[in-house]
């Protein structure tokens, strides 16, 4: 399968977008513009834009809500340009059959429950026709194109991400931003940037099996400070859920001690940062292939620590915060590329070398 410079751009502004989305998310919630828009799919009950009585916050929240529509576009477009390089129209033909059925049985399904009066309850039915169709989609493309399956779980798993976060995003607002479906939705979309930095390192990468290209030890504390990373954005998300900055200035949050989680946040933060200092220093040393996105994620570390403790100092101001968040995104991408660069094709080193590295 050639992988064509159109793909790679796609590639690259599909992963662009899903950081960008992180920062136009933050700006919704870091402004109080969580309810700018209080209906979801519209944004009034009789209107799909913001009208001029809801300023600037209705248009802050619509913005985001039309970035969502550019990251699907984006995911969309990434992911047919995989099926065509893999199957040329063969492949492309069935997913863009699901893709009208699904979107003509979203749409009756809607006219149906709306024409009912059940206009909230036709939203969550549209949306699940959609995702079902998504689903069945991903399955048979899958089942039956035999070429680069890597890329296309990973591009249907970015598309079928954005589509739920889209529901999710609207959920949040229907629940009045309860706190953990907001959070969830944050770290989903960190996590679909993962995944779309993911897609690019292994389309730049020779299919086949693949050996490791570290030491095991290397390798195991590596994974170790994987799941420190993770409790690290586990606990970040759940402190910035429960702050000051709830996405609506009539939205209090008054569960866990924000005060306390911060500090509960640093505390695998700072391990973090001794086990990337750790794996750099080993991965320059070694002259290990992953040195130069261990140096990258350190830096992003150092710049996230650094924001965190002088938002942590100056009463958390929003831009603050927000950048905090986007850098969050940033790191961990920069993680999961490092984590797949401590492998190589098996026909890169020799079997003597091979055996020295597993050793």
């Amino acid at each position: 399968m050639r992988i064509s410079p159109t793909l790679k751009v796609f590639a690259w502004l599909s992963f662009l977008a899903q950081v960008i989305i992180i920062g136009t998310g933050g700006a919704v919630r870091l402004t109080g513009s969580g309810l700018g828009c209080d209906q979801w799919p519209l944004c009034t009950p009789d209107s799909l834009v913001p009208t001029p009585a809801m300023g600037i916050h209705g248009l802050i929240e619509f913005g985001n809500r039309t970035m969502t529509g550019l990251v699907g576009i984006l995911a969309l477009v990434v992911l047919f340009l995989v099926l065509f390089s893999a199957g040329r129209m063969r492949a492309v033909a069935p997913a863009a059959i699901f893709a009208v059925g699904g979107v003509i049985a979203a749409a009756g399904t809607y006219a149906v429950m709306n024409a009912l009066g059940h206009s909230a309850g036709g939203s969550v039915a549209m949306s699940a026709v959609l995702l079902a169709a998504v689903l069945a989609g991903a399955v048979h493309s899958i089942a039956t194109v035999r070429v680069r399956r890597d890329l296309l779980v990973l591009a249907w798993v970015v598309l079928f991400g954005v589509m739920a976060q889209a529901v999710v995003g609207g959920s949040a607002v229907l629940t009045g931003l309860n706190p953990f479906i907001v959070g969830f939705h944050y770290a989903a979309s960190l996590s679909l940037a993962c995944v779309a930095a993911a897609f690019i390192v292994r389309m730049n990468t020779a299919p086949g099996p693949r050996m490791p290209a570290v030491p095991r030890w290397y390798l195991i504390l590596a994974h170790a400070a994987s799941l420190v990373l993770a409790l690290t954005v586990f606990f970040g998300v759940l402190t910035t859920a429960n702050g000051p900055h709830s996405g609506d200035a009539d939205v209090v949050r008054d569960g866990f001690d924000a005060s306390l989680l911060a500090h509960v946040h640093s505390w695998p933060g700072y391990a973090l940062f001794v086990l990337a200092l750790v794996i750099a220093g080993a991965a320059w040393a070694l002259r290990l292939p992953t040195r130069a996105w261990a140096t990258t994620f350190l830096a992003l570390l150092v710049a996230q620590i650094l924001v965190g403790v002088w938002q942590a100092n100056a009463a958390l101001p929003p831009l603050l915060v927000g950048i905090h968040m986007v850098l969050a995104a940033l790191s961990a991408s920069s993680w999961v590329v490092l984590v797949l660069r401590m492998k190589e094709p098996a026909g890169a080193a020799s079997p003597a070398e091979r055996e020295a590295v597993a050793a």
